[in-house]
């Protein structure tokens, strides 16, 4: 009997931590606040600047190899369909130095931010890393993808046009 006790308080204690969200997390269905980006290469905006076309952002970090592992895969989605929708990356970085040389080594051209006080972190949920949001022209989460994809593959091409509501 003790046993069971002991298993059902870790189920649930396991459960509770795996649905935990962040801080201030905007949920799938509702739209982001906005916020500000700071670029690496001081450029700035906010997330408003970027409303009227659908959005992926990839929440990532230098440290993250399985985040460098689809950052490839992100540049050329970025490339080949970035008429239709924009790609931006946000690094959770502490310091803008490593993510700042990742990118210029990796050749990467989608506009990327460093999150400042955990702001974009928190706001899209990021408690595991990489996360990929997918929001539609007006702001609104449309799907939060976990961990590393190949994002210019046919499965996740599929993913894409579907919350878009486009073709690929």
């Amino acid at each position: 009997m003790k046993t069971k006790w002991l298993l059902f308080f870790w189920l649930a204690l396991v459960g509770s931590v795996a649905s935990a969200g962040t801080p201030g997390e905007v949920p799938v269905g509702s739209l982001l606040r906005d916020a500000p980006l700071y670029g690496f290469f001081g450029d700035f905006r906010k997330l408003s600047d970027l409303r009227g076309k659908p959005l992926i952002i990839n929440v990532w970090a230098s440290w993250c190899g399985p985040c460098r592992a689809e950052m490839a895969s992100l540049e050329r989605l970025s490339r080949r369909y970035g008429k239709k929708f924009n790609v931006i990356g946000i690094s959770t970085d502490d310091y803008a130095e490593p993510p700042s040389t990742y990118l210029l080594k990796a050749k990467i051209t989608f506009d990327n931010y460093q999150d400042q006080k955990l702001l974009w972190e928190n706001m899209l949920g990021a408690n595991a890393i990489p996360l990929t949001v997918l929001v539609d022209e007006q702001g609104r989460v449309l799907q939060k993808v976990r961990g590393a994809r190949e994002w210019d593959s046919p499965e996740a091409l599929e993913i894409i046009g579907k919350a878009f509501r486009i073709k690929m």
